[in-house]
Protein backbone atom coordinates (compact mmCIF):
# COMPACT_ATOMS: atom_id res chain seq x y z
CA UNK A 1 0.00 0.00 0.00
CA UNK A 2 1.42 3.65 -0.95
CA UNK A 3 0.85 5.71 1.63
CA UNK A 4 -0.16 9.03 0.31
CA UNK A 5 2.27 12.35 1.05
CA UNK A 6 1.15 14.87 3.14
CA UNK A 7 1.81 17.72 4.44
CA UNK A 8 4.64 17.58 6.75
CA UNK A 9 4.15 21.64 8.22
CA UNK A 10 0.76 19.89 10.15
CA UNK A 11 2.43 17.07 11.56
CA UNK A 12 1.58 16.05 14.99
CA UNK A 13 3.41 13.48 17.06
CA UNK A 14 2.05 10.18 17.27
CA UNK A 15 2.16 8.36 20.70
CA UNK A 16 3.63 4.85 20.60
CA UNK A 17 0.75 2.69 21.22
CA UNK A 18 -0.04 -0.82 20.01
CA UNK A 19 -2.52 0.46 17.69
CA UNK A 20 0.01 2.75 15.19
CA UNK A 21 -2.21 4.35 12.48
CA UNK A 22 -0.02 4.10 9.22
CA UNK A 23 -0.85 7.56 7.75
CA UNK A 24 -0.37 9.01 11.14
CA UNK A 25 3.37 7.42 11.46
CA UNK A 26 4.71 7.95 7.92
CA UNK A 27 3.57 11.85 8.18
CA UNK A 28 5.36 11.84 11.63
CA UNK A 29 8.68 10.58 9.08
CA UNK A 30 7.97 13.10 6.50
CA UNK A 31 8.28 15.83 8.68
CA UNK A 32 12.04 14.68 10.02
CA UNK A 33 12.88 13.36 6.13
CA UNK A 34 15.01 16.56 5.77
CA UNK A 35 17.86 15.89 8.81
CA UNK A 36 16.78 12.57 9.67
CA UNK A 37 20.24 11.14 8.64
CA UNK A 38 22.20 13.51 10.53
CA UNK A 39 19.86 13.42 13.75
CA UNK A 40 20.55 9.66 13.77
CA UNK A 41 24.06 10.02 13.96
CA UNK A 42 24.26 12.80 16.63
CA UNK A 43 21.87 10.71 18.54
CA UNK A 44 23.57 7.49 18.61
CA UNK A 45 26.84 9.41 19.08
CA UNK A 46 28.00 7.63 15.33
CA UNK A 47 27.28 3.96 15.98
CA UNK A 48 24.22 4.24 13.68
CA UNK A 49 26.86 3.58 11.21
CA UNK A 50 28.39 0.31 12.65
CA UNK A 51 25.06 -0.70 12.97
CA UNK A 52 24.73 -0.58 9.69
CA UNK A 53 27.73 -2.20 8.30
CA UNK A 54 27.07 -5.74 11.24
CA UNK A 55 23.14 -5.85 9.06
CA UNK A 56 24.84 -6.21 6.24
CA UNK A 57 27.58 -8.46 7.38
CA UNK A 58 25.37 -10.87 9.00
CA UNK A 59 22.98 -11.38 5.83
CA UNK A 60 26.13 -12.64 4.41
CA UNK A 61 24.89 -11.45 0.95
CA UNK A 62 27.06 -12.56 -2.17
CA UNK A 63 27.22 -10.69 -5.56
CA UNK A 64 24.33 -10.19 -7.28
CA UNK A 65 21.86 -12.10 -4.75
CA UNK A 66 18.82 -9.79 -4.27
CA UNK A 67 18.02 -8.11 -1.25
CA UNK A 68 14.77 -6.04 0.11
CA UNK A 69 15.49 -2.93 2.88
CA UNK A 70 12.49 -2.24 4.69
CA UNK A 71 11.76 0.70 6.73
CA UNK A 72 14.83 1.92 4.30
CA UNK A 73 14.09 5.95 4.62
CA UNK A 74 16.62 8.07 2.54
CA UNK A 75 18.12 4.67 1.67
CA UNK A 76 21.53 5.13 3.85
CA UNK A 77 21.28 1.69 5.34
CA UNK A 78 20.07 0.37 1.45
CA UNK A 79 23.75 1.72 0.05
CA UNK A 80 25.37 0.14 2.62
CA UNK A 81 23.96 -3.46 1.24
CA UNK A 82 25.06 -2.79 -1.86
CA UNK A 83 28.63 -2.81 -0.90
CA UNK A 84 30.46 -6.51 -1.83
CA UNK A 85 27.75 -6.32 -5.66
CA UNK A 86 24.46 -7.09 -3.73
CA UNK A 87 21.38 -5.78 -5.38
CA UNK A 88 18.92 -3.80 -3.23
CA UNK A 89 15.93 -2.49 -3.09
CA UNK A 90 14.67 0.32 -0.53
CA UNK A 91 10.96 0.25 0.33
CA UNK A 92 9.46 3.16 2.48
CA UNK A 93 6.02 3.96 2.93
CA UNK A 94 6.98 7.96 3.74
CA UNK A 95 6.75 9.74 0.60
CA UNK A 96 8.81 12.19 2.37
CA UNK A 97 11.78 9.71 3.28
CA UNK A 98 12.05 8.49 -0.08
CA UNK A 99 12.27 11.86 -1.83
CA UNK A 100 14.87 12.59 0.39
CA UNK A 101 17.06 9.75 -0.72
CA UNK A 102 16.17 10.60 -4.52
CA UNK A 103 17.67 13.95 -4.19
CA UNK A 104 21.19 12.10 -2.60
CA UNK A 105 23.84 12.56 -5.18
CA UNK A 106 24.83 9.04 -3.48
CA UNK A 107 22.03 7.15 -3.44
CA UNK A 108 19.79 8.49 -6.55
CA UNK A 109 20.60 5.54 -8.68
CA UNK A 110 18.87 3.25 -5.60
CA UNK A 111 15.62 1.90 -6.59
CA UNK A 112 13.20 3.47 -4.28
CA UNK A 113 9.81 1.78 -3.76
CA UNK A 114 6.53 2.96 -1.41
CA UNK A 115 4.86 0.54 0.42
CA UNK A 116 3.40 -0.69 3.25
CA UNK A 117 5.48 -3.84 5.74
CA UNK A 118 2.37 -5.69 5.92
CA UNK A 119 1.18 -5.53 2.32
CA UNK A 120 4.75 -5.63 0.36
CA UNK A 121 4.26 -4.70 -3.46
CA UNK A 122 6.82 -7.28 -4.36
CA UNK A 123 6.38 -11.15 -5.82
CA UNK A 124 6.24 -14.93 -4.08
CA UNK A 125 9.90 -15.20 -3.68
CA UNK A 126 11.59 -11.89 -5.17
CA UNK A 127 14.08 -11.61 -2.67
CA UNK A 128 17.50 -13.73 -1.46
CA UNK A 129 17.22 -11.83 1.96
CA UNK A 130 14.95 -9.06 3.50
CA UNK A 131 16.32 -6.62 6.51
CA UNK A 132 14.79 -3.95 8.23
CA UNK A 133 16.19 -1.66 10.45
CA UNK A 134 14.45 0.42 13.71
CA UNK A 135 11.14 0.29 11.46
CA UNK A 136 9.78 -3.08 12.83
CA UNK A 137 8.42 -1.52 16.25
CA UNK A 138 6.31 1.43 13.76
CA UNK A 139 4.39 -1.27 11.91
CA UNK A 140 0.96 -1.58 13.08
CA UNK A 141 0.67 -5.09 12.83
CA UNK A 142 3.91 -6.80 13.54
CA UNK A 143 3.09 -10.77 13.02
CA UNK A 144 1.43 -9.96 9.77
CA UNK A 145 4.54 -7.91 8.62
CA UNK A 146 6.73 -10.64 9.57
CA UNK A 147 5.01 -13.30 7.38
CA UNK A 148 4.77 -11.06 4.55
CA UNK A 149 8.66 -10.35 4.45
CA UNK A 150 8.93 -14.47 4.52
CA UNK A 151 6.26 -14.16 1.52
CA UNK A 152 8.55 -12.28 -0.45
CA UNK A 153 11.86 -13.94 0.45
CA UNK A 154 13.05 -17.68 -1.25
CA UNK A 155 12.65 -20.84 0.49
CA UNK A 156 16.23 -20.49 2.52
CA UNK A 157 16.58 -16.71 2.15
CA UNK A 158 17.56 -14.81 5.05
CA UNK A 159 16.03 -12.17 7.43
CA UNK A 160 17.94 -9.34 9.78
CA UNK A 161 16.23 -6.76 12.31
CA UNK A 162 17.63 -4.44 13.21
CA UNK A 163 16.19 -3.26 16.18
CA UNK A 164 16.68 -0.57 19.23
CA UNK A 165 16.26 -3.45 22.30
CA UNK A 166 17.11 -3.78 26.12
CA UNK A 167 20.87 -3.16 27.49
CA UNK A 168 21.86 -6.70 29.36
CA UNK A 169 23.12 -4.91 32.35
CA UNK A 170 20.88 -3.09 34.74
CA UNK A 171 22.57 -0.09 35.74
CA UNK A 172 23.51 0.65 31.74
CA UNK A 173 19.91 -0.04 31.35
CA UNK A 174 18.92 2.58 33.52
CA UNK A 175 21.14 5.35 32.78
CA UNK A 176 19.76 4.24 28.74
CA UNK A 177 16.21 4.68 29.10
CA UNK A 178 16.87 8.55 31.19
CA UNK A 179 18.37 9.09 28.30
CA UNK A 180 15.54 7.70 26.00
CA UNK A 181 13.25 10.13 28.01
CA UNK A 182 15.17 12.93 28.52
CA UNK A 183 18.26 13.79 26.72
CA UNK A 184 17.35 12.51 23.27
CA UNK A 185 14.08 14.92 23.09
CA UNK A 186 16.13 17.55 24.09
CA UNK A 187 19.36 16.79 21.63
CA UNK A 188 16.85 16.28 19.26
CA UNK A 189 15.29 19.91 19.37
CA UNK A 190 18.82 21.34 18.16
CA UNK A 191 19.58 19.10 14.78
CA UNK A 192 15.97 17.53 14.30
CA UNK A 193 13.69 19.15 11.49
CA UNK A 194 10.59 17.93 13.75
CA UNK A 195 11.92 17.33 17.35
CA UNK A 196 8.63 16.19 18.87
CA UNK A 197 8.65 13.50 16.65
CA UNK A 198 11.62 11.85 18.64
CA UNK A 199 9.35 12.11 21.82
CA UNK A 200 7.32 9.29 20.16
CA UNK A 201 10.44 7.66 18.94
CA UNK A 202 11.56 7.24 22.71
CA UNK A 203 8.51 6.00 23.66
CA UNK A 204 8.03 3.09 20.96
CA UNK A 205 11.84 2.30 21.78
CA UNK A 206 10.41 1.87 25.64
CA UNK A 207 7.85 0.27 24.94
CA UNK A 208 9.53 -2.59 22.30
CA UNK A 209 9.98 -6.16 23.35
CA UNK A 210 13.25 -7.16 24.85
CA UNK A 211 15.30 -9.74 22.73
CA UNK A 212 13.82 -13.02 23.89
CA UNK A 213 10.63 -11.96 23.24
CA UNK A 214 10.92 -10.58 19.89
CA UNK A 215 12.64 -13.74 18.87
CA UNK A 216 9.86 -15.50 19.98
CA UNK A 217 7.36 -13.56 17.55
CA UNK A 218 9.55 -13.91 14.90
CA UNK A 219 9.58 -17.70 15.02
CA UNK A 220 5.71 -18.17 15.34
CA UNK A 221 5.51 -15.92 12.19
CA UNK A 222 6.97 -17.67 9.14
CA UNK A 223 10.85 -18.21 9.90
CA UNK A 224 13.37 -20.97 11.66
CA UNK A 225 16.61 -20.78 13.28
CA UNK A 226 15.86 -17.42 15.14
CA UNK A 227 18.57 -16.09 17.05
CA UNK A 228 19.77 -12.74 18.51
CA UNK A 229 23.48 -10.96 18.54
CA UNK A 230 23.50 -7.61 20.86
CA UNK A 231 25.67 -4.70 19.76
CA UNK A 232 26.25 -1.78 22.08
CA UNK A 233 25.16 -3.45 25.13
CA UNK A 234 21.60 -4.25 24.09
CA UNK A 235 20.91 -0.64 23.13
CA UNK A 236 21.00 -2.67 19.75
CA UNK A 237 19.94 -6.11 18.92
CA UNK A 238 20.08 -8.38 15.46
CA UNK A 239 17.90 -11.17 15.39
CA UNK A 240 18.82 -13.11 12.24
CA UNK A 241 16.53 -15.72 10.95
CA UNK A 242 15.50 -18.49 7.73
CA UNK A 243 12.76 -18.94 5.55
CA UNK A 244 12.01 -22.59 5.85
CA UNK A 245 12.69 -24.60 2.99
Amino acid sequence: MTVPAQDSSAAQPVRATLDKRPREVAQMFDGVARRYDLTNTVLSFGQDRRWRRRTRQCLELTPGQRVLDLAAGTGVSTAELTRGGADAVACDFSLGMLRAGRSSRRRRTLPFVAGDATRLPFADGSFDAVTISFGLRNVSDVPAALRDMARVVRPGGRLVVCEFSRPTWRPFRVLYLNYLMRALPAVARRVSSNAEAYVYLAESIRAWPAQVELAGQIAANGWTHVRHRNLTGGIVALHLAEKPL
